[in-house]
């Protein structure tokens, strides 16, 4: 069977770059397209693939202003040819799931995310206080055929994978379609228990950007007194720097290790945003510790909330704490519950918890799937 993996472009290893990778394993012949590829930015079991890029690969200043030739992306992934292929595996955060397959081709998306930044978090990226004047001029018209365009395509998709209930939901909202849950791979390998935290810190391991909402961790920080490490760059930083106070630390870009021990040592990992998933929390919970989550969107499927009001045993063991506004005020009081409740946690507990979104539970509940789709459409 000839099997090509579609990808948005290859130019780090993220979440989305670890589904590639388990999906480069079950299919170790199958060709991968993708818009852009930056050689050596992701794994070697990816790289040891054929890859096939588009005309974005060889517009000026690409590899680093790629996301600026976002209008032209849908024309780039229609023009790959996919005649010769009998499954096509797409994952999807941007417009991989839009390219033309012939009628006896199977067609299955996993999409981490419908086109975020023209759907639900289009005033996040492009609002008054996020874009450049010339930005908010022109992006309501591109935004608008890409809508057009993502609902269009999305019926070209044979069978839809969800990395979360909420993603789900909003394949349904956008899409009208129907999409199974399959939970993305963690790997909680890399993570281990180290007893009590080492530091009187709490913890954000995020992209510095709007919508993951660093701010109210800042802005919480600053109320109360509490010492925050924040491990990531982005456009946000010097605002967020601006900001915060002597206990907040930016530590920037760190490599796997140092995150890794930050989990082991902090008091709790703080995860303000609405996510799609969050592989972050679990990566904390692995690592013994407990999160202090948003209550909405990946969180819900990830993150059990301490009931304070149950009896020890009655309930499933808790590994997080659940604010339902988004605001500093409920942030705050999450912080204050957490602070009398912490003993209430067990790192062995969460780490159980964490495991069941191991890597190798995603590659076995992928792999069923496929298999089942597959015999299903033949």
């Amino acid at each position: 069977m000839r099997v090509a993996i579609v990808h948005d472009w290859l130019t780090g290893m993220r979440g989305g770059e670890k589904v590639l990778e388990v999906f480069c394993e079950l299919y170790p012949q199958a060709d991968i397209f993708t818009l852009l590829h930056v050689p050596g930015s992701v794994s070697q079991t990816i790289e040891s693939h054929k890859i096939f890029t588009s005309f974005v690969q060889r517009l000026p200043f690409a590899r680093k202003h790629y996301r600026s030739f976002l209008p032209l992306f849908p024309v780039a992934i229609e023009k790959f040819d996919l005649n010769a292929y009998e499954l096509v595996l797409s994952i999807s955060h941007c417009v991989a799931k839009g390219v033309i397959t012939p009628p006896e081709t199977c067609h299955i998306s996993c999409v981490l995310s419908p086109m975020r930044y023209v759907w639900d978090l289009y005033h996040d990226y492009f609002g008054k206080d996020r874009a450049g004047v010339l930005s908010r001029k022109i992006t309501p018209f591109f935004a608008t055929y890409l809508r057009a365009w993502d609902v269009t395509s999305s019926a070209r998709v044979d069978q839809f994978v969800a990395i979360s209930s909420y993603v789900a939901k909003r394949i349904r909202k956008y899409y009208r379609r129907d999409a199974a849950v399959i939970h993305p791979p963690v790997e909680t390998d890399r993570f281990r228990i180290a007893g009590k935290p080492r530091g009187n810190f709490h913890l954000v391991v995020s992209a510095l950007v709007p919508y993951k909402r660093i701010d109210l961790a800042v802005k919480a920080a600053n109320r109360l007194g509490f010492r925050l490490l924040v491990i990531g760059k982005g456009p946000q930083e010097k605002y967020l720097r601006k900001m915060a106070g002597r206990n907040v630390e930016f530590l920037g870009y760190q490599p796997d290790e140092v995150v890794a021990r930050c989990y082991s040592d902090c008091k709790a990992l703080i995860f303000p945003g609405k996510e799609d998933f969050g592989i972050v929390s679990l990566e904390a919970m692995a690592s013994g510790r407990p999160v202090i989550a948003y209550g909405r969107g990946g969180a819900l499927d990830t993150v059990v909330p301490l009931n304070a009001h149950s009896s020890a045993g009655s309930s499933p063991a808790p590994t997080g704490i659940m604010f339902y506004e988004q605001t500093v005020d409920a942030l705050c009081e999450a912080l204050k519950t957490f602070e009398e409740n912490s003993d209430r946690f067990d790192p062995a507990a969460m780490r159980r918890h964490a495991l069941k979104f191991d890597r190798s539970v995603f590659k076995k509940k992928i792999d069923r799937y496929l298999k089942k789709v597959l015999s299903a459409w033949r």
